[in-house]
């Protein structure tokens, strides 16, 4: 009674530390436990993201489609309006919101893995550069938290350097989902999008490419040390037509976040999930987490291992509008040495051993 009585005295005074300290005083029997809490919303924070990003499109364009059907029609229609003048956004630097990039969500859902992110070398607010992310993973977890939101200090690590993450075109297409990743920051993985943010857009821009894309994240499983790159230089020719300097970067701990059922090249399911690829623009990966009650379940939580995202040090690249393929595969050559060169520095830092090597396919 004189701990409920101290607490209501310190309303009164207006005075918040006498009410959290009286309460503090309280059976621990009346409070969940504060770890146990925080792991919670650490679950809910990227629940939400896995759901967001695999049903929110397509359920708000159902709701968009039946609400036309509704005598609330004129707001659906309102919307499409706005929707068809708003259009091309995505492809102008789209419509960033530092607020929505700073929600707490976003850092229970950095404490829920853990993500951090690693500098290695000043990045000129002056140069604009192309990142290159590595591996896929099955969500790119650490692509989204480092880059589309301020949960591990991005703006506070490199100031002046303004990051957009790249994903599939097709996203921006479907209604509120196109605005909830712009407000991140994100855009769409297109040439027109791109070119925006390198040439018309100023300086001290990183675009971020997942450059081995839908097709790398069926071979993603814990202990695979694996990316697509050997023929994937496109990202490497629009650095040198923009005169942009390509930065590596490796997440440790990506491929560790799911389970992957893989299928031998050749095999049925295999052919099955390459035409899906090209039909989809993303792969359908047979995966799974832990369940969301029950750690040793199966379901889309992922498991909590650590991503430790690397950015390397940036290559110099000169402007060259009509690049020759021997300087776009010099220049793709030297990315790759570079990548691997940050994986063998990093490796034995973060769980892996001395004799891990990353293969490039």
């Amino acid at each position: 009674m004189k701990t409920i009585l101290a607490a209501y005295s310190g309303v009164l005074r207006g005075t918040g530390s006498s009410i959290f300290s009286a309460l503090q005083d309280l059976p621990l029997g009346l409070w969940p436990c504060r770890s146990k809490m925080e792991k919670h919303l650490q679950v809910i924070s990227v629940l939400q993201w896995v759901v967001t990003f695999l049903a929110m499109g397509a359920a708000c364009t159902v709701l968009l489609i039946y609400i036309f059907c509704t005598d609330c029609w004129l707001i659906a229609a309102m919307y499409t309006a706005w929707l068809i003048v708003d259009w091309n956004t995505p492809k102008q630097g789209g419509r960033r919101s530092s607020w929505v990039r700073n929600w707490t969500v976003w850092k229970y859902f950095r404490d829920y893995f853990p993500v951090k992110l690693i500098k290695t070398h000043d990045l000129l607010p002056s140069r604009n550069y192309i990142f290159g992310y590595h591996p896929h993973g099955i969500f790119c977890f650490g692509a989204f938290c480092n880059f589309g939101t301020e949960a591990t200090g991005f703006s506070k690590k490199f100031p002046g350097i303004k990051p957009s993450l790249a994903t599939l075109a097709g996203n921006f297409r479907l209604p509120v989902l196109r605005d909830y990743l712009m407000s991140g920051g994100i855009c769409p993985v297109n040439r027109n999008s791109i070119d925006y943010l390198l040439s018309c857009n100023g300086t001290g821009n990183a675009v971020v490419i997942v450059v081995g894309g839908a097709a790398e994240s069926l071979h993603c499983t814990p202990g695979m040390n694996c990316v697509t790159l050997r023929n994937r230089k496109g990202f490497v020719r629009l650095a040198l037509q923009k005169g942009s300097d390509l930065v590596p970067v490796y997440s440790f701990g990506e491929n560790d976040v799911y389970k992957q059922v893989i299928f031998e090249e050749g095999t049925y399911w295999r052919a099955i999930q390459k035409k899906l690829q090209k039909i989809l623009g993303f792969a359908p990966c047979l995966f799974h987490g832990s369940g969301l009650f029950f750690n040793n379940s199966w379901g889309i939580v992922p498991f909590c291992k650590p991503i430790t995202t690397i950015v390397g040090e940036p290559i110099t690249v000169p402007k060259i509008e009509d690049p020759t393929e021997e300087m776009v595969d010099l220049y793709h050559d030297m990315y790759i040495r570079s990548l691997q060169s940050l994986f063998d520095r990093f490796k034995t830092r973060y769980g892996l051993k001395e004799s891990d090597i990353l293969h490039v396919q």
